[in-house]
């Protein structure tokens, strides 16, 4: 009886040939930013006007972040002629006004991402359910362009509607009512604001979201099919996952404005009788620094506002991450 020893075991290896060895790691190297603009110039040319649009009317005017801290008198420095600390933080912190605008801008801020911005994400999904294209078409055309219309004319028809001799006030009269002055009562003012927010923005919101329904796989769909799932059942399941990243990303930018509510709008529509529900931190600022010349109380107060709007993008964008697996960064 003879016995292999191991060497014999080993298969046997052709002459002339190596083992194989798993591939050397290549090591990933940046290009030089040089050499990327050199190739490829004529697109970065394309940010410049953006870059120099950023730089000139959002950046450069941060410096004059500064008179919030100090006194700034008309014919003075540009930057303040002396130093009062918190002084005008400690003022509009104690100031009830500014708490009274505070909360009207919080509540039209809920109720705009509350109404407001669910309503494209509805349009979407139901115009995603229809199958005849020249009607799906008709109704984008039709949603989205108010969208393109002047802020004035907006307002102008919302006062036409809803004047005395309007036609909303013309059908309260046929129907046996009483007219209603909706403009000159502050308890008519957000629900005016509301809708025509919703009217003017939820075509041009709806673009976004069914962008977004053409990158869902429909594979997935067929698959519910064989799976018994419902056309509702689909859209839970399915198409609302699919829009998940568009939806938390808008959302988080829409809670980033929180505070900075449709200042033009409201300008435009609200008058002193509408005060108690219509005025809103802009449109106080509007009337403290360039009505009164109170430039560095009202710096404070939109500086403020600015670090407000930071920590609740943060905050929500740390949230989402978290809880959804989707952020912004």
């Amino acid at each position: 009886m003879t016995t292999s020893s191991p060497a014999q075991e080993l298969p046997a290896v052709a002459e002339g040939t190596r083992p194989q060895t798993s591939p050397p790691r290549r090591t990933s190297r940046r290009r030089p930013l040089g050499r990327d603009i050199r190739k490829d110039w004529r697109l970065y040319s394309l940010l410049v006007i953006p870059l120099v649009y950023l730089v000139i009317f959002k950046y450069i005017p941060m410096a004059g972040n500064i008179i919030a801290f100090r006194r700034f008198r008309a014919g003075g420095s540009m930057f303040g002629d002396e130093w009062v600390g918190l002084r005008y933080v400690q003022k509009f912190l104690e100031d009830p006004a500014f708490w009274k605008v505070f909360s009207n801008t919080a509540i039209l801020g809920v109720l705009s991402l509350i109404i407001v911005f669910p309503m494209p994400i509805i349009l979407a999904l139901l115009l995603n359910e229809v199958r005849k294209t020249w009607f799906k078409r008709f109704v984008q055309t039709v949603s989205y362009l108010p969208h393109f219309m002047s802020i004035v004319i907006v307002v102008g028809m919302v006062m036409q509607l809803v004047s005395l001799n309007g036609t909303v006030n013309s059908v309260i009269t046929a129907l046996g009512g009483d007219p209603v002055n909706f403009i000159a009562q502050a308890g008519w003012f957000r629900t005016l604001y509301i809708s025509s927010e919703v009217w003017q923005t939820v075509g041009w919101g709806t673009i976004l979201y069914l962008a977004a329904l053409t990158q869902v796989d429909t594979q997935l769909y067929e698959a519910s099919r064989i799976d018994g799932a419902n056309r509702l059942q689909q859209t839970w399941h399915v198409t609302l996952p699919g829009i998940t990243p568009t939806m938390i990303t808008l959302l988080i930018l829409n809670i980033g404005t929180f505070l900075s509510v449709g200042f033009e709008k409201i300008l435009l529509l609200y008058n002193p009788l509408t005060y108690d529900t219509a005025d809103v931190i802009a449109t106080y600022l509007f009337r403290v620094g360039l009505v009164s010349n109170n430039f560095s109380y009202a710096t404070a107060i939109g500086l403020f506002e600015a670090i407000i709007g930071l920590v609740l993008v943060l905050g929500a964008n740390a949230l989402s991450r978290r809880v959804v697996g989707s952020s912004l960064w």
